[in-house]
């Protein structure tokens, strides 16, 4: 693919104005397109900045030059439905989408990541992804978020799964830097079955079933699993989750930094587990619902409307640890929560790059909220003389 001139006129980009923040979306270069990243998702945000008068373009980890005047990056031509490239003043926000685990780590990449959060001028969002043991282990340290959590444990040996399958009949089993649910498994104990450890494991496209007659067995299936994913596992308790239809359903919640710099909930979608998957992903034959509608069709009006309410406020309680452990400045993150038969909230997976929500109300709050935490943080830096702000 040929790469199109820099353009170098002002008029083909915004201006940038004094009283509105430069943003950047960081993603990693790629030799045949440009860059990696979900370019729909890009160009929602760069006219999301544009019809809020913020200059909003994207920049790749090799052209992002921290201590250059100007950046080359990128912009999305509506006209023509392309993608050109233009120089752009140096950026006051740099929002990380880079989209890959695998190009994170990469150490060029880790390198440019660690240099732009000690840039004093700059605000990173979201510096990382998450790695499962880690948010599991940071929700454990405080006695506000304790109560949501599964037992959780590393997956270090055939003697973690065997204790915790005396305690739990249900087990999840998850690569501590998974994606999409790939790699997932599920154990259950069905004592009166002649091979009476059942295995699931997902795949990328569906999921295939073993059954083992003892421990060492499931182990040894267990151990080739993890080996072939080359990814360590933590083993998890597995809750009995509210159904419809005998259909298991969870939670998807959005919350982001609001105008005033405070954590707030987006919006909430549900997702219902499709026939025989582990998840409730919606590639995998699970579909959307509303989460009153299925709160109610299962706990009644009133007690929907309390469950409801404590998921809320749950899901900001959970942000605030996330963020207080992380020790790094974050402006959203997605969070999977599950309600139980009894009503009680439990806390599965948190996710520093949100997917985009399908749910309308929620894609369009999302984008906005971006800018909106921008602004504050702009707006604070000129108050506060230049200097740092968190």
């Amino acid at each position: 693919m040929t790469i199109p001139k820099p353009l170098q006129t002002k008029a083909s980009v915004m201006e940038a104005t004094t009283d509105k923040p430069v943003v950047a979306i960081l993603t990693i270069e790629d030799d045949t397109q440009l860059f990696r990243g979900n370019r729909a998702n890009f160009a929602d945000l760069i006219q999301t900045g544009q019809q809020m008068g913020i200059l909003t373009y994207v920049v790749t980890v090799k052209h992002l030059k921290l201590q250059a005047p100007r950046i080359l990056g990128y912009i999305f031509r509506e006209s023509d439905e392309t993608w050109v490239q233009a120089w752009f003043p140096r950026p006051h926000v740099v929002y990380n989408r880079i989209p890959q685990r695998e190009d994170e780590r990469l150490p060029r990449v880790k390198k440019k990541l660690s240099a732009l959060a000690k840039q004093p001028d700059i605000r990173l969002f979201n510096r990382r992804f998450f790695n499962k043991w880690s948010l599991f282990q940071w929700l454990n340290e405080s006695r506000a978020t304790k109560p949501y959590i599964p037992e959780t444990k590393k997956l270090t040996d055939s003697l973690v799964l065997s204790s915790l399958l005396k305690r739990h009949r249900l087990l999840y089993l998850k690569p501590v830097r998974g994606k999409a649910g790939v790699g997932i498994m599920t154990v259950t104990v069905q004592p009166e079955r002649k091979l009476p450890y059942r295995l699931q494991i997902q795949e990328e496209k569906g999921s295939r079933t073993f059954r083992a007659g003892t421990m060492r067995r499931l182990w040894d299936r267990v151990s080739r699993q993890s080996e072939r994913l080359g990814e360590p596992y933590i083993v998890q308790q597995g809750i009995a989750l509210a159904c419809v239809n005998n259909r298991p359903f969870d939670l998807r919640a959005l919350v982001q930094k609001n105008g005033a710099g405070q954590w707030e909930l987006s919006g909430i979608g549900a997702r219902v587990a499709g026939d025989s998957s582990i998840t409730t992903h919606v590639p995998r034959g699970g579909y959307i619902d509303e989460p009153e509608k299925l709160l109610v069709s299962v706990f009644g009006q009133d007690k929907a409307g309390k469950v409801l309410g404590k998921v809320k406020g749950t899901t900001i309680t959970l942000a605030k640890q996330i963020e207080r452990s992380s020790h790094s400045r974050l402006c959203e993150m997605s969070m999977d929560l599950g309600v139980d038969t009894t009503g009680h909230v439990w806390f599965f997976e948190a996710n520093s790059k949100p997917m985009k929500f399908d749910e309308p109300h929620i894609r369009n709050k999302s984008l906005e909220r971006i800018f909106q935490y921008s602004l504050y943080l702009h707006r604070l830096k000129h108050e506060s003389g230049g200097g740092a702000v968190t």
